[in-house]
């Protein structure tokens, strides 16, 4: 088995360059199917959810070519399969894109109810509402989607919550709808824009990506491109809160600064540095002490879920008390038990955690809970006393690019070991 063992202690300072956006990349790989053609995506990361999406292409009969791990050529057009069962899409729950883009290219998909982090409750009701509202037939037996439809029709959509995966899921398969359709109360976050752009360049016509409102006219045919994947913001935020747990100084290279708008108002906040370029940003806090803060995570532009447990550390050895409320998962606060193991001072009343900031942590024997949850637990151990051993990396290596060679690149004592 292997885990994770870091020597605490290691300020992080340096460049590092960030890849490309796993939210986007593991929506985009699957919307390829819509094209009947072949596509080229760059800038893909190197992560095992991009791994398992590519088995599942390459097991529907899609012919793939892979030089590099972050620019996959993809061809389409062989596909004779409309079924994704197994271990595969159970892993993960990007799985569920494939039923947008088959039944919008195929008129049918059968694909086994999506897996991925335990972090509360996520059903697909919103997609499902979609798919119907366009003409399909969705049943879930045996823990799989039975989706199909002989005419896909567009249609307004309302969606009951604000759900990046079932704006997207809808958005693949209006692609190809006759008519015209309209998702209202639609996910904002970089990564829908960035999918709705991709498709866009396989000829569809999608307007509002980005706003409330998107709209889909349907296309009758969908070829092939080039298309290179936006920055990843959740990457670019785990490493600007390491640095600033560590009392680091580093630019993150390869990013969007406006999608990290949430995250540097609030490092500033807390007192430490920020400097913004074009492509890049600078994070400093040399000496430093943190003050408290409140973070309430939200939908983009708000604060970002995916960062709210990493913050946490953050918050652990920060002055005072910090208030931190989960809106979007309930079961997001998991990592906090293995936080404890490390001397933090946190309590947990429902959707809400109480930290009172603490002078350091310890190191400890933890594990990661989930994917971001992995990349909390990374940075307690960077700036915890001794040692720190982190086990469950199957969540890790779903998300994060060549993370311990990055961290090592900034100083940090960190390796992957067989325990």
């Amino acid at each position: 088995m292997e885990k994770l063992l870091i020597n605490g202690g290691k300020r992080l300072f340096g460049k590092i360059r960030i890849g490309g956006a796993k939210n986007a990349a593991v929506a985009i790989i699957p919307a390829t199917i819509l094209s009947n053609d072949t596509c080229i995506i760059e800038n893909l990361p190197d992560i095992n959810d991009v791994k398992q999406l590519k088995n599942i292409l390459l097991a529907l009969s899609s012919e793939i070519e892979q030089h590099h791990y972050s620019k996959m050529k993809i061809d389409t057009s062989t596909i004779n399969k409309f079924e994704v069962l197994g271990d595969c899409p159970r892993s993960m729950r990007a799985s569920y894109y494939f039923i947008g883009a088959m039944l919008g290219r195929f008129g049918k998909a059968t694909v086994s109810l999506p897996g991925g982090c335990n972090i509360g409750v996520r059903p697909i009701d919103q997609h499902i509402k979609g798919f119907e509202a366009l003409g399909a037939k969705v049943t879930i037996e045996h823990g799989v989607v039975h989706a199909q439809a002989e005419e896909l029709k567009g249609a307004a959509i309302f969606l009951d919550v604000v759900s990046v995966g079932a704006t997207i899921n809808i958005m693949l398969a209006a692609t190809r709808a006759k008519g015209t359709t309209t998702i209202e109360n639609a996910a904002k976050e970089p990564h829908v824009v960035d999918v709705a752009n991709f498709l866009n360049a396989m000829g569809a016509n999608i307007k509002g990506a980005g706003t409330d409102i998107i709209k889909i006219k349907g296309v009758e045919e969908m070829h092939g491109c080039e298309y290179m994947v936006i920055p990843d913001q959740i990457e670019a935020g785990t490493y600007m809160l390491a640095a600033a747990a560590t009392q680091g100084d580093v630019t993150i290279e390869n990013i969007i600064p406006k999608h990290l708008e949430s995250i540097s108002a609030k490092l500033i906040e807390m007192g430490v540095d920020v400097n913004e370029f074009d492509d890049s940003i600078q994070i400093t806090r040399m000496g430093k002490k943190l003050k408290h803060a409140n973070v309430k995570t939200q939908p983009y532009p708000g604060f970002p879920t995916d960062l709210q447990q990493p913050m946490s550390v953050l918050l652990s050895i920060a002055s005072g008390t910090s208030i931190v409320t989960e809106s979007i998962w309930e079961n997001r606060f998991l990592h906090v038990d293995e936080l404890k193991r490390m001397g933090a001072n946190v309590k947990v009343e429902g959707r809400v955690a109480i930290i009172e900031g603490i002078e350091k942590l310890s190191g400890a024997e933890v594990v990661a809970t989930d994917l971001r949850a992995g990349a909390a637990m990374i940075i307690a151990g960077l700036i915890g006393e001794g040692e720190t051993l982190i086990g469950n990396l199957i969540h890790i290596d779903r998300g994060y690019e060549d993370l311990e060679e990055k961290l090592c690149s900034l100083g940090a004592d960190i390796r992957r070991i067989d325990v």
